[in-house]
């Protein structure tokens, strides 16, 4: 892959209004998943809260863009959040603060996050979009994540709640003893909450994803 070549994530937090001082509280999650995904080299910048609720922040590393989406809607619930990815130049040097920078990549995002405000794409609701120079991978890849995030807007925060255990702990039994519940309800809950859909959109976009750019 060209190292040129970037994606920009662009995401905003859903009926933001109704959370007290959701600056604060984005700003604190952010820093806990901007320290991890640094030190896994996921991304560039850290995450910037860079209008209200809205926050950017740039990779290189196009196929680990899926498991990114998942990991940060696991890490910040119960905030919602709606997320545009934009693939392409960046014309400035790769430096902080994201908010400065510009370029192909970052009017892409912008494109993708307003293609989900206006519900442009479906006739139903999503939560991702992507935008690039390839018209074939848009519809492709949007139209994977729009069924990937019917389910997703289904998933209760008790459902949320043992993914993210699961997540972190990928056994049954530990994710049970951490929640105090037993497997079978672990496992019902994993199946009722679609995380073996979710698992799978990971892995076939990030594959869709390193044979369209890589």
């Amino acid at each position: 892959m060209p190292s040129t070549i970037y994606a920009v994530l662009i995401a905003d937090v859903m009926e933001s209004r109704a959370t007290p001082d959701i600056r604060a509280l984005l700003g604190r999650k952010l820093a806990a998943v901007s320290e991890r995904h640094r030190r896994q080299r996921l991304i560039q910048l850290p995450y910037s809260v860079t209008a209200g609720d809205e926050f950017q922040t740039v990779t290189r590393d196009l196929s680990s863009i899926p498991a990114i989406i998942l990991d940060l809607r696991k890490a910040l619930r119960p905030l919602s959040l709606r997320i545009g990815i934009g693939v392409g130049r960046i014309s400035d040097r790769i430096r902080p603060p994201v908010n400065r920078l510009g370029g192909e990549a970052f009017q892409r995002a912008r494109t993708a996050i307003e293609n989900i405000k206006t519900g442009s794409l479906f006739k139903f609701d999503v939560l991702t979009a992507f935008e690039t120079r390839n018209p074939g991978f848009n519809s492709t890849i949007n139209l994977l994540y729009g069924l990937h995030d019917t389910l997703v807007l289904k998933i209760t925060d008790k459902q949320w709640e043992t993914i993210e255990e699961f997540l972190e702990r990928p056994t049954l039994e530990q994710t049970a003893k951490r929640l105090k519940l037993d497997a079978s309800t672990v496992s019902r809950n994993l199946k009722r909450g679609y995380y073996w859909q979710l698992s799978e959109t990971v892995k076939v976009a990030g594959s869709l994803i390193e044979r369209t750019f890589c």
